[in-house]
């Protein structure tokens, strides 16, 4: 299959136009008019899914995390980039990544997270744009069909997402009643005033700091940060389902879940 066959179809499900401006979405090494028959998704583009996606002679590589954020001044094996873009130019293996778009888009990561909790009535988090019955942004807040307590939330967490552990912050108020989830699957310290304008009774998201968690408990949210892996990696499963549904003559081949961290 051509490569702008595979490309049309992610540029019609996940647009750039939906990314956030400081974002890489996109193509960000390939060849048109290459051949693509096996695609790799991947939450990032790390050398062991280079090597991996290599020998497994795939052609296209399909990533959350940009390969490429700032600007390269060198291509050079002296660094990790490097090492990953000489082996992909020279194995001709493109890489598309979808990043804040899939975040945004309806139906991407924050909607799949409200979904497999089984939020009801849900809106943006952060709303960026998009028509009055088919909003769209970065995040998602929304309603549990019921009230359970946070105990029992922080388990179902844990069961949805798969997790060994979740951090937090609750000031020991395990038995309090929740009922309104803002959620932020990857880094959502740029939105706790946003959790606090959706009167959440808890924010789930990653990469919460220390302060960040002490300042939401004392504005009465509690907060779960499951780890900037533990929420988004619900891309790869999704994803590979996706492009198999549109294109059954692929082979597609998925990454490991495997944290990129240790828990001693």
């Amino acid at each position: 299959m051509d490569i702008s066959i595979l490309l049309g179809y992610l540029n019609k499900e996940i647009p750039a136009s939906f990314a956030c401006s400081w974002d890489n979405s996109g193509l960000q090494v390939g060849r048109h008019g290459k051949d693509v028959n096996r695609v790799y998704v991947a939450l990032d583009a790390t050398e062991d899914v280079v090597d991996d996606a290599i020998s497994k002679n795939c052609d296209f590589i399909l990533t959350h995390h940009p390969l490429l954020f700032k600007g390269v001044k060198q291509i050079t094996s002296d660094t990790a980039t490097g090492r990953k873009l000489l082996k992909l130019i020279a194995n001709d293996v493109a890489v598309f990544s979808a990043h804040t778009s899939f975040d945004a888009v309806p139906g991407g990561m924050a909607d799949l997270a409200g979904i497999l909790l089984q939020l009801e009535q849900t809106r943006p988090l952060e709303p960026m744009n998009g028509k009055e019955e088919e909003p769209w942004g970065i995040g998602i807040v929304g309603n549990l069909p019921q009230p359970m307590t946070l105990k029992l939330f922080c388990q179902k967490v844990k069961d949805t997402f798969a997790l060994d552990h979740i951090n937090l912050f609750a000031g020991g108020h395990m038995q309090q009643p929740v009922r309104r989830i803002a959620i932020c699957p990857g880094s959502g310290r740029s939105l706790t005033e946003a959790a606090e304008a959706a009167e959440a009774d808890i924010f789930l998201t990653g990469d919460i700091g220390h302060h960040e968690g002490l300042d939401l408990v004392e504005q009465g949210i509690s907060v779960i940060d499951a780890g900037h892996f533990g929420l988004e990696k619900i891309f790869i499963p999704v994803m590979a389902d996706r492009i198999s549904q549109a294109f059954p003559l692929l082979e597609v081949f998925t990454a490991a879940f495997k944290a990129p961290f240790e828990v001693l």
